[in-house]
């Protein structure tokens, strides 16, 4: 089956089915999520949810891309270009990994990850929607604290990507497998603030 976007059509519904659709995959996951729950909460009938996405999967990424570029766009709005690397690592930090510990961003990564080997398009959604703006917002701001002197890093986009594997040492790997259910907002504090120690004491000045 196809899954291209371009089996998304627009119409008059078209942002309701998806605020329905939001709403219910954030309570209950993809997994948990019903198509007949999804409509009733749209107030559509299904054959309008099937007349705008073709399957659950598709109505799911394209909640999930939304999603990760409302993330993206509040997680740049805290990248302060004039702020000192400290405050802007512990901010994005934490943004990052709240999202990411989250159900709903679990199970973004996790149905991305599934579906990306049959369809690579989907993947690549979910990667330029959020973690790939992110990554060149970072490496952004690396740039412009290395000319004023407080970081010295060679390879920003590189940087960037370590400080995002930081952020997600010991929790991530726990969600993923199952160990851990949920995290707690000073477990959060915990890590992202090793993560800010850690890069700086590599790249800071």
């Amino acid at each position: 089956m196809n899954v291209s976007p371009k089996n998304i059509r627009k119409g008059r519904k078209y942002d309701q089915v998806l605020e329905g659709a939001r709403i219910v995959f954030m309570a209950d996951g993809f997994e948990g999520a019903s198509v007949d729950e999804i409509a009733r909460v749209s107030a559509v009938s299904k054959a309008t949810l099937y007349k705008y996405f073709p399957d659950k999967r598709m109505l799911f990424l394209e909640v999930a891309d939304i999603e990760c570029q409302r993330q993206a766009g509040g997680a740049l709005d805290v990248i302060d270009r004039t702020a000192a690397p400290r405050d802007v690592l512990g901010q994005t930090g934490r943004h990052f990994l709240q999202f990411a510990s989250s159900n709903f961003g679990q199970q973004i990564f996790r149905i991305s990850v599934a579906e990306s080997a049959r369809f690579p398009e989907l993947g690549r959604r979910f990667y330029d929607s959020g973690p790939g703006k992110m990554r060149g917002e970072i490496a952004a701001y690396f740039e412009d604290a290395c000319a004023r002197g407080e970081l010295k890093i060679e390879d920003h986009l590189m940087a960037a990507d370590q400080f995002g594997e930081l952020c997600k040492a010991k929790l991530w790997p726990q969600l993923m497998f199952g160990v851990i259910k949920e995290v707690s907002a000073e477990e959060i504090d915990h890590v992202v603030d090793n993560a800010v120690e850690t890069f700086l004491a590599r790249y800071g000045v």
